[in-house]
């Protein structure tokens, strides 16, 4: 029995792989090394996650895909977790970014992009990423996710950039302040989603021209700072996971189009793609 885990740093889907092929789902909150402990970590699994589980059901191998693991320290850490938890399975750490290759690509080689509240993006030969273009976090990149697309059109509503109409329904959904907007990003937790949330607007009135050619720039910015620097990227599928892309999934495919790249799968989230490959290759 596998078990498999797309985490974020808020939610974490789970897919059990049982030897008679039925699959059991559960969701529990998102575990990330960069902000929780192994402890932390351990207590959550067991509060959340083992109630969960069919009872009397122990997996043989956990396949854990995390936000936050990109490094052999941060891995460390979450692998120590779960061997308190399962003594003798083999557990399997591995960043985000293969989750969203294997789920998009499953084993064909293609170029993996996510856009949510970050993105990233890479070349992924069919098991393994060969070449990743650094996001640079959402200070000095994050092109084309919601934490861009929400700091845009904030600053634009600030610098009063917006126009009048737009302006004015930003404002009745919204009444910050410049004051308000630096204190919740540089003297409170958790700045990222906060900006990002404010993408929303742009969804809610995507007719608008101006709010169209925002998130069009946004996702251009994405494509030629990152995708067109994979070598031979011409000759390659290029996928998409995300809430930002699936929501915006007819901006983005114009923008692909008007650059000449061919986008094929763009899914939510990661989750069902990686059962799928995980049935064809264990």
């Amino acid at each position: 029995m596998i078990l498999i885990a797309d985490s974020g740093s808020t939610k974490t889907q789970w897919r059990l792989l049982q030897p008679d092929g039925s699959i059991s789902q559960a969701r529990t909150s998102g575990y990330n090394p960069h902000h929780q402990t192994a402890t932390e970590i351990k207590e959550l699994v067991q509060k959340e996650l083992l109630p969960s589980l069919p009872v009397g059901i122990k997996p043989s191998s956990i396949h854990f895909y995390g936000a936050g693991c990109s490094s052999d320290k941060s891995k460390s850490i979450v692998r120590m977790a779960f061997r308190e938890v399962f003594p003798d399975v083999a557990v399997v750490v591995e960043h985000d970014l293969l989750a969203a290759a294997r789920a998009l690509c499953g084993t064909e080689p293609g170029i993996a992009c996510i856009l949510g509240t970050g993105s990233n993006s890479c070349f992924y030969n069919g098991s393994e990423i060969t070449h990743n273009i650094s996001a640079l976090g959402w200070i000095m990149g994050d092109e084309g996710s919601g934490s861009d697309l929400g700091k845009r059109v904030v600053a634009d509503y600030l610098r009063y950039d917006m126009p009048d109409h737009l302006r004015q329904l930003f404002q009745q959904e919204h009444d910050i302040t410049a004051e308000d907007v630096l204190d919740r990003i540089y003297r409170q937790p958790f700045p990222k989603p906060y900006i990002a949330s404010f993408a929303r607007f742009l969804h809610n009135n995507l007719e608008d021209p101006w709010c169209y050619q925002l998130v069009y720039d946004s996702f251009k910015n994405f494509l030629e700072r990152n995708v067109v620097k994979y070598p031979d990227y011409q000759q390659h599928k290029i996928h998409f996971v995300g809430s930002v892309a699936y929501h915006y999934a007819n901006v983005l495919r114009k923008v692909a189009s008007d650059m000449g790249l061919r986008v094929h799968h763009i899914l939510e989230n990661p989750i069902a793609g990686l059962t799928l490959y995980h049935q064809a290759t264990k």
